[in-house]
């Protein structure tokens, strides 16, 4: 009881002109005096501000609880053991992919050679699963208790943690009711969710995408319209009434039936059968190659390079949108640190003149912060220079502008990984006569599937699903790999391979390749190597993450912080 009035109640108060809006007899951390508790309520105000300054380290949220029990198992959740712990079982359950029926424990994944694998007896698994599960329920539960119920009802990401836990769960019972027998489990599907919302880079990335979306589907409407018209312009050049041996050979090859001239034009769209699915055209009359360099021209060319720079076009605006929020919260975190610590400069006086940080109570801070010690030193020395002198508002933010020194660094293949075993596992079976393999190969034909010996491109087991999907994404030779899962598994078997060459090499590499070109062109900017002078705020962008923005992004505001402070959920300010 008295740990909630303690929450409820005003924490903060700033005199302005010898007054005050805070009630009458509120004690805030500005009028702490001597007296019973007097101590405790001073050491509560300390961790408010160790825990606001790491929140603006790692840019997390300040909307949580501040009372001392909440203080306390946040700084535990957030410690070094916790992350780990929390990160370990995410790549723990992770791992089990490997382990888990198809296991991958084999010394090859060729269907030629591989021997019968290990399988994990039912219930070893399932064990490990069900205490990462566990793990995942009390990080809920802590996340949902330290933000409030509020905060968990409008957040999407821990609702769809909620979602996934309790699938996962039911799922999990219902592998052990069949012995682990189940047909489908759908819970190896959702388990990426777990790395996805640990991790801020990721869900960044997730929103750039989504950002990006109507603008990407539109270049993929003129590509799919490309491609469309050119499929039926190529079908009827090849399939006249009087062919020559060219023609004839170019519509059996590439050209047979809708299916199969779509197919061979989207991996032209690659370059990956280049030149090979012109040759017999075009060995019998050049003419033909006209048809084939335009599309390339067009396609390859000009629309999939239209589709990277509007990628890259997006990507920069939202990581400016995505910067500019990280900056509002480090501010933001480091103001409401001040407005805890800070003490009326005159106190005991009738008309308090300013508002400041003792540096004595700002060195016993950053004694307990969870910072490197470099820059922990540095601060800390910055400091001692103030001697007894308060540090206002600005002499604070400049202070731990030190921060910025620091650049924070930080994948869709489980998915695909996952599907694809559920989809192909087993079609891909060995040829007969494995000991004498030359006649079989000799037969196939010359740069097939079993001619080019890809035995061990399968989704028998989850690592040799990773390597699979590795080849794809390269796109060499990719046109093998559609073509044998076509006869293995059927035409449908397109969709999938499809589909993961527009999510992997399309929207993810071009991803990559935007983050790489935006700091080229940095690199290269002749204002990039101007030295600003030392304290001024160019100074303070060129040691930055948001170095590459530094002429977009804006300082927030004391008014904007001031504002977001007021409508903190459990800290209230006296004003």
């Amino acid at each position: 009881m008295a740990e909630s009035r303690a929450e409820s109640e005003p924490l903060l108060g700033r005199a302005r002109g010898g007054g005050s809006d805070c009630p009458a007899g509120l004690t805030t951390c500005r009028s702490i005096q001597v007296g019973p508790g007097a101590a405790a309520r001073w050491d509560l105000c300390i961790d408010q501000a160790v825990v606001f300054i790491e929140d603006a380290i790692q840019y997390r949220s300040i909307n949580h609880r501040v009372d001392a029990s909440s203080m306390w198992l946040y700084r535990q959740y957030y410690s070094n053991v916790c992350q780990r712990t929390l990160s370990f079982t995410i790549f723990l359950i992770l791992f089990l992919a490997f382990i888990e029926t198809p296991s991958s424990l084999t010394s090859t994944a060729d269907v030629r050679y591989r021997a019968a694998p290990w399988e994990p007896p039912c219930g070893l698994t399932e064990s490990v699963e069900v205490l990462c599960l566990l793990v995942f329920a009390a990080d809920l539960s802590v996340k949902g208790y330290l933000f409030g119920w509020a905060h968990f009802q409008k957040n999407l990401w821990l609702l769809g943690y909620l979602v996934v836990l309790v699938v996962s769960l039911v799922d999990w019972t219902v592998s052990l009711s069949l012995v682990c027998h189940e047909p489908l489990r759908v819970r190896r599907l959702l388990r990426p969710f777990f790395l996805l919302q640990n991790s801020s880079m990721m869900k960044k990335t997730l929103k750039c995408i989504h950002w990006s979306l109507p603008e990407m589907a539109s270049v993929g409407l003129l590509l799919a319209i490309h491609l469309c018209l050119f499929t039926m312009f190529g079908m009827l050049l090849f399939a006249g009434g009087k062919q020559d041996d060219g023609q004839d050979r170019e519509r059996r090859t590439y050209f047979q039936n809708l299916p199969e001239s779509l197919t061979s034009l989207l991996v032209l769209l690659t370059t990956a059968n280049n030149p090979d699915v012109m040759i017999p055209a075009y060995s019998k009359n050049r003419a033909y190659a006209i048809f084939f360099i335009v599309f390339t021209v067009i396609g390859s060319l000009f629309l999939m390079n239209l589709l990277t720079a509007i990628i890259y076009s997006q990507f920069r605006g939202y990581l400016m949108k995505s910067l500019q929020t990280s900056l509002f919260r480090r501010r933001l975190g480091t103001r409401a640190a001040f407005e805890v610590l800070s003490s009326t400069a005159g106190e005991g006086g009738a008309f308090p003149q300013a508002v400041g940080v003792k540096p004595q109570n700002l060195l016993q801070v950053l004694q307990k912060v969870q910072l490197d010690s470099s820059h922990k030193q540095a601060m800390m020395e910055k400091v001692r220079s103030y001697g007894s002198v308060p540090l206002s508002a600005d002499e604070f933010q400049k202070l731990f502008n030190e921060l910025d020194r620091s650049v924070v660094k930080e994948v869709v293949y489980y998915e695909f990984a996952v599907i694809g075993i559920n989809l192909f596992r087993g079609v891909v079976v060995a040829p007969p006569g494995n000991s004498s393999l030359a006649s079989a190969n000799g037969s196939a034909p010359c740069g097939s599937f079993e001619q080019l010996e890809y035995w061990a491109n399968n989704f028998d087991d989850f690592a040799a699903a990773l390597v699979t999907l590795w080849n794809l994404m390269v796109v060499n030779n990719w046109q093998v790999l559609l073509d044998a899962y076509r006869r293995y598994s059927g035409p449908w078997s397109k969709i999938y391979f499809v589909l993961w060459w527009l999510v992997s090499s399309v929207i993810w590499v071009n991803l990559f390749l935007a983050l790489i070109l935006e700091n080229f062109l940095h690199k290269w900017d002749p204002q990039s190597h101007l030295q600003p002078l030392a304290g001024t705020a160019e100074a303070t962008y060129q040691m930055t993450v948001e170095l590459p923005f530094r002429d977009i992004l804006e300082e927030p505001r004391e008014d904007e912080l001031m504002e977001r402070l007021n409508q903190h959920p459990h800290l209230q300010l006296c004003r």
